[in-house]
């Protein structure tokens, strides 16, 4: 008797002229690769080392630059071995580990903006008792509710993933969706749209309560210079990241219910990869810019470093 498992393999859009120009993709997107590397780990170090930035602020925005770190690794290496092998397939194992890696990572960025908008909040509005709020109990709880809903959310939408038998093996994206997954079988979903419809609904409170706390902060603002300088200063950032973050998980989402036969498939790729560029790249650099204490210490860690 053979006790040998099988796994599917699943076939990936291969890029539109990988051919003549997968040499180009790959420098391309090593360099945005070694980019979000450098850009999230020197951020994270600077705030870690810095005795002056273990602020509850601070941490969580460290607690951002680790994730988008994670979220990288879930996409990247495994695009760049393939232009490399000039070969787009993965196993199906590999394929529901790579969805689990990049969409716990955007449900992370969610969750973590929210914890930044009610932290901002009590920064502003209620600054006598923010230190009393905003303890590192209450910041490690914090921390906690930012991965343990992600990676709840996600096993249980992988373990769903993997209940039934597939009819195709081809998936319309460079990498792994849930949806584009649940697009190849050839049995019901109902179980998996009611999950996915349980997990929208949470994020969709979670957006309520950052559109209160920013209502609420804006009105403190009006009433004080003060507070309208802190919230220039520090959720100016946020509200960047806030939109980056919804811009782009909306058009993934499209890209994923969708597919490419709406659109044109240059724009559907770029669509589809916003998700994995933007965030980890730019809201990093623009609370580098913005945050004063942050723009400092990063300046002084990288004397020392030339030094």
């Amino acid at each position: 008797m053979d006790n040998k498992t099988y796994f599917a393999i699943y076939t990936l859009m291969e890029p539109r002229g990988s051919k003549s120009y997968r040499h180009i993709y790959f420098t391309c997107f090593l360099l945005l690769y070694a980019l979000i590397l450098v850009m999230n780990i020197w951020l994270s170090v600077v705030i870690v080392l810095e005795r002056a930035l273990h602020e509850p602020m601070y941490i969580f925005l460290c607690n951002l630059c680790i994730n988008y770190l994670y979220g990288a690794t879930g996409f990247y290496p495994k695009f760049l071995h393939d232009l490399v092998l000039d070969s787009y397939v993965i196993p199906s194992f590999m394929c529901g580990l790579q969805a689990f890696v990049i969409y716990s990572s955007a449900m992370c960025e969610c969750t973590t903006l929210t914890v930044m908008a009610f932290d901002r909040h009590v920064a502003i509005c209620q600054p006598l008792d923010y230190h009393s709020k905003l303890t590192k109990n209450t910041c490690g709880i914090l921390l906690v509710f930012c991965w343990t809903v992600p990676f709840i959310c996600m096993f249980i939408g992988v373990v769903l993933l993997n209940r039934f038998a597939v009819c195709k093996y081809h998936i319309d994206k460079l990498y792994c969706d849930s949806w584009s997954i649940v697009k190849l079988s050839c049995e019901s979903v109902v179980i998996n749209n009611l999950m996915a419809l349980i997990v929208l609904l949470f994020y969709v409170c979670l957006t309520a309560l950052i559109i209160v706390s920013y209502i609420k902060l804006i009105v403190a603002c009006k009433a004080s210079l003060q507070n309208r300088r802190k919230f220039w200063q520090t959720c100016v950032p946020h509200l960047f990241s806030l939109i980056n973050c919804s811009f782009t998980v909306f058009f993934d989402s499209m890209c994923s219910r969708y597919g490419s036969s709406d659109v044109p498939e240059n724009v559907y790729v770029v669509f589809a990869l916003l998700m994995l560029i933007l965030p980890p790249l730019f809201n990093p650099l623009v609370y580098v810019l913005k945050l004063k204490e942050v723009r400092k210490r990063s300046l002084k860690s990288r004397v020392n470093i030339i030094k």
